[in-house]
């Protein structure tokens, strides 16, 4: 390459070292979380999926964290496009719902966590985004799009919520290795 880069005039030789680096570099997905990204450094795209039920589409899911490297007790990000209308209720009562059937039985600690959700998910429409961050200190912050929504600061409720696509009694198992790139 050097002795072609040498023959042509600078500004050719310039032009093809530029296209030559564009196609040997490697790309990655950079996170679009806005201001989420804060909390996520360096946040990459580990991996993407979509949940549908009885062949309905419900939402397209993406995992964020950094350097594209997942770990449960270290910060990430994951963001719900929603591909239908929900009430932000439905969605935090869907959330007790699998955490509970995962197992966690404490009701009390449900109620708490279903009336802090119910006060942070809004109405959604198609297209509509809902991302949770695992932050550096085990909370969960929740935004939507440039908005941030409201925390939970219980580690529990952070484990517990993001098991419910994460973890590995996930009743979609086949999105959890999408998004995570765990192979089954």
């Amino acid at each position: 390459m050097t002795l072609v880069v040498h023959l042509l005039p600078r500004s050719m030789a310039i032009a093809l070292l530029a296209c030559a680096t564009l196609i040997l570099t490697p790309l990655v997905a950079t996170a679009d979380l806005g201001p989420a990204s804060r909390l996520v450094p360096s946040a990459e795209l580990v991996g993407k999926g979509r949940l549908t039920f009885f062949g309905f589409r419900i939402f397209d899911a993406e995992l964020y964290a950094p350097e594209g490297i997942y770990a449960t007790g270290k910060p990430f990000a994951l963001k719900l496009t929603y591909l239908r209308r929900f009430t932000g209720e439905a969605i935090a009562d869907r959330s007790v719902d699998e955490i509970r059937r995962q197992g966690f039985g404490n009701e009390a600690k449900l109620a708490a966590w279903s009336e802090a959700m119910r006060g942070i998910f809004p109405n959604v429409t198609p297209g509509q985004s809902i991302t949770g961050v695992r932050d550096a200190s085990g909370r969960t912050v929740f935004y939507s799009g440039n908005r941030r929504l409201g925390t939970i600061a219980d580690p529990e409720f952070t484990r517990r919520f993001f098991a419910i696509w994460l973890g590995t009694n996930t009743q979609d198992p086949d999105l959890r290795a999408r998004l995570t790139g765990i192979t089954r």
